[in-house]
Protein backbone atom coordinates (compact mmCIF):
# COMPACT_ATOMS: atom_id res chain seq x y z
CA UNK A 1 0.00 0.00 0.00
CA UNK A 2 1.17 3.66 -0.93
CA UNK A 3 2.25 5.94 1.81
CA UNK A 4 0.58 9.61 1.85
CA UNK A 5 2.42 12.52 2.62
CA UNK A 6 1.08 15.73 4.27
CA UNK A 7 2.19 18.64 2.04
CA UNK A 8 1.63 21.13 4.26
CA UNK A 9 3.26 19.68 7.71
CA UNK A 10 4.84 16.29 5.69
CA UNK A 11 3.27 14.17 8.16
CA UNK A 12 3.05 10.68 6.64
CA UNK A 13 0.27 8.54 6.64
CA UNK A 14 1.36 4.80 6.39
CA UNK A 15 -1.36 2.57 5.52
CA UNK A 16 0.65 -0.07 7.33
CA UNK A 17 0.39 1.81 10.87
CA UNK A 18 -3.01 3.50 10.15
CA UNK A 19 -3.92 6.31 12.64
CA UNK A 20 -4.60 4.47 15.67
CA UNK A 21 -5.27 8.40 17.17
CA UNK A 22 -7.71 9.09 15.22
CA UNK A 23 -9.90 5.48 15.34
CA UNK A 24 -7.91 3.85 11.56
CA UNK A 25 -6.64 0.83 12.36
CA UNK A 26 -3.41 -0.56 10.63
CA UNK A 27 -4.14 -2.12 7.36
CA UNK A 28 -6.36 0.86 5.77
CA UNK A 29 -5.61 2.05 2.87
CA UNK A 30 -5.61 6.17 2.03
CA UNK A 31 -8.48 5.68 -0.02
CA UNK A 32 -10.49 3.70 2.57
CA UNK A 33 -9.66 6.59 5.02
CA UNK A 34 -13.32 8.06 5.79
CA UNK A 35 -13.85 11.62 4.33
CA UNK A 36 -13.99 14.07 7.14
CA UNK A 37 -10.13 12.60 8.13
CA UNK A 38 -7.67 14.69 8.42
CA UNK A 39 -4.06 15.58 8.88
CA UNK A 40 -3.63 14.26 13.12
CA UNK A 41 -0.62 16.90 12.99
CA UNK A 42 -1.91 20.00 11.10
CA UNK A 43 -5.81 19.53 10.38
CA UNK A 44 -5.30 19.42 6.70
CA UNK A 45 -7.69 17.80 4.77
CA UNK A 46 -7.07 14.82 2.66
CA UNK A 47 -7.38 17.02 -0.64
CA UNK A 48 -3.36 18.27 0.59
CA UNK A 49 -1.93 14.56 0.76
CA UNK A 50 0.50 13.46 -2.15
CA UNK A 51 1.64 9.80 -2.92
CA UNK A 52 5.07 10.19 -0.79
Amino acid sequence: MTKYRCTICDYIYDPAAGDPGSGVAPGTAFEELPSDWVCPLCGADMSCFEPA
